[in-house]
């Protein structure tokens, strides 16, 4: 009932300040592009169309690591994790269709499936046949249903504060009040094309355990690629979407090497998540880090991709049972020295 009473309070208070004048245009692609490129960006146009952003790092003979952002969130969020590991395996980021550089489609494509579909796409335009997946949040989602559409192509799964499982009423009273208010149809219709700065910034704190994560340059990042053409209509289309909710049973025939990475403190998706995706998943290793909030890819970058990078040697002693692969620089498998640890 006090969200109810909260999330009208705040459209009255949106109505009152004056809708016209909050009012935001969409910004060219041209211009969120020369902003938020990062060095090696790239971007690559589908037979149907679709233009996605992607960066493709590292060596290409050594084992894939494909890195999928969450809700609203885009390549940027794996800053550090790519740092690290290009040393070692060829990573891949990408900006999913609706967010970030990449191109909007219809809003009723964006599903998980259709995620899904541009993963398998994309790596397989890039001829990275296997791969390890991780994805957080939204993308942890959509890294557990590539894994379940194409698991002869997936060689390891990590799930970071992943998606998934149906929230319970003690869940939504711990969310960012952002998206308690996304989630009530009225508040999306009279919020889709207004200025969200205030909003997001508290959303982003709600993230974080450290705020000094929610730099003014992140929340206007967040804000910006918000705006390009069609990325609100998909946002809203997500928020709006009904979810079929996970089952045990559909992620026991996984059988890939497995990792559930989570902040204790995530306000998001709750830690309980955490132990339902291990109990679901027969090959899973679960990593909880105290003191952290949603994004432990951010707020532990150093901790998480050294467990990453532990992770990653089961995987490809897993993959040698099959098929050669060649390994990156562990000293149990080459007999050197490892790199890229920062």
């Amino acid at each position: 009932m006090r969200r109810t009473f909260a999330i009208l309070l705040a459209i009255i208070a949106i109505l009152a300040a004056g809708w016209l004048a909050l009012r935001r245009a969409d910004i060219p692609y041209d211009t969120l592009e020369l902003v938020y490129s990062v060095p090696d960006s790239q971007f690559v146009t589908f037979d149907d169309g679709l233009k996605i952003h992607y960066t493709d790092t590292g060596p290409r003979d050594h084992p894939a690591l494909v890195l999928v952002h969450g809700f609203s969130a885009s390549l940027h969020t794996w800053s550090a994790w790519k740092f690290d590991l290009q040393d070692d395996y060829r990573v891949i980021t990408l900006d999913l269709p609706g967010h970030g550089l990449s191109r909007a489609e219809d809003p009723e494509n964006a599903t998980m499936q259709r995620f899904s579909e541009v993963v398998l796409d994309l790596t397989a335009d890039l001829g990275a046949d296997n791969f390890t997946i991780a994805g957080n949040s939204m993308g942890g989602s959509v890294a557990w249903h590539t894994a379940l559409a194409a698991p002869e192509r997936v060689e390891g799964l990590i799930l970071v504060d992943a998606s998934g499982w149906a929230d319970d009423s003690a869940d939504n009273d711990r969310e960012p009040f952002i998206f308690t208010l996304l989630g009530n149809p009225l508040a999306r219709t009279i919020l889709k094309d207004l200025d969200l700065t205030a909003m997001v910034r508290s959303g982003l704190e709600g993230s974080y355990v450290d705020q000094s994560f929610v730099t003014d340059e992140l929340v206007e990042r967040y804000v910006s690629l918000a705006r390009a053409p069609g990325h609100r209509a998909t946002l809203m289309e997500l928020m709006a979407r009904p979810r079929e909710p996970l089952t045990k049973n559909k992620l026991a025939t996984l059988d890939m090497p497995t990792l559930i990475m989570w902040g204790r403190e995530d306000n998001l998706i709750p830690v309980a998540h955490a132990n339902k995706f291990a109990d679901a998943m027969p090959h899973a290793e679960l990593i909880i880090y105290d003191n952290v909030g949603h994004l432990p890819q951010e707020e532990v970058a150093q901790t998480s991709v050294a467990d990453v990078r532990a992770f990653m040697l089961n995987v490809e002693l897993n993959a040698l049972d099959e098929e050669f692969v060649e390994p990156a620089g562990d000293p149990r498998l080459t007999g050197g020295t490892a790199g890229g640890g920062q």
